[in-house]
This record gives C-alpha cells, structure tokens and sequence, in this order.
C-alpha cells in the first residue's frame, strides 16, 4: 500500500489551526486538481478532483467517511469511492510544542484494487509523496492567512 506521513512545525497556535480544519471550505480545495466536495453530513464529505497519475487521467470521487473526531489533538479517516468499499485511511494530528507553536502530522495511506490496481499502486507509490508536499506547502500558507485574519 502507497503511504505518506507529513510532518510540519508552524508558528501558529493549535486553536487557529483547528479553527481553520474544522471548517472543510478551508483545506478542500487545497488539494491538486480540486473540481468540488460537499458537507454530507458531521462526519461524510465528497470530494471531486482531477487525478492525474503518469498515464492515468480521470475524474475521481471519494467519500470521506470521518471516524474519529478528537479536537484538538486527532481527526481520522478513511477513504472509498462509490464503487469500492475501501480505499484507503488517513489521519491529521496536531499537537501544541509551546502556546505560539505547534506540530502537526498528516498520515495518508491508499490500496487501488481492480483491474489496474497494481498499476495504479505503483504510479501511487510516486505520485503522493509530491501530492502530500504540494498540500502542506498550501495548508501552511493558507494557515498563515488564516492567522493573520484571527
């Protein structure tokens, strides 16, 4: 299975980062991609993106199917296309270094299965590493803007 793990210091309190994650309109459209993603409910979201891996190209949907909610310390995930029960999980921890300061981790983990799931798995094994980095560099900007708003 593809994985990346992230980690990041800011110069942001741990409260200014959650204020900005608990509200998916922030860090959505971060991703590379984005076309769209809607609130379903507390703990679903879709997410539409252009994938663009080597030679593969589609338009992918994923749910977002949150299980666990601990702020602010842990939100977890796991991640399923509408014709796969699983594709893979996820997490976003934060934790506080010092009140202006904090640590935070992201974690993602993706297995394609069907007919070109092996293909896609190797062309995972690239392509989330610059994916995962592109998003943080994004994340850390938007958290700055977003500091400086508060």
């Amino acid at each position: 299975m593809p994985s990346e793990l992230q980690h990041l210091e800011l110069d942001i309190p741990i409260e200014v980062i959650w204020n900005f994650v608990r509200n998916e309109d922030n860090w959505a459209p971060l991703v590379p991609g984005y076309i769209h993603h809607e609130k379903l409910n507390e703990r679903q979201i879709t997410w539409e993106f252009k994938s663009s891996l080597g030679i593969m190209k589609k338009k992918v949907r994923l749910l977002i199917d949150i299980k666990e909610w601990n702020e602010p310390v842990r939100v977890s995930f796991d991640l399923k296309r509408s014709n796969e029960k699983y594709i893979g999980e996820g997490y976003f921890e934060a934790k506080a270094i010092n009140k202006n300061k904090t640590r935070i981790t992201g974690f993602i983990d993706i297995n394609a299965s069907g007919t070109l799931g092996t293909l896609a798995n190797s062309l995972f094994k690239t392509a989330i590493p610059k994916t995962t980095e592109e998003v943080a560099a994004a994340i850390s900007s938007k958290l700055e803007e977003f500091k400086r708003r508060t």
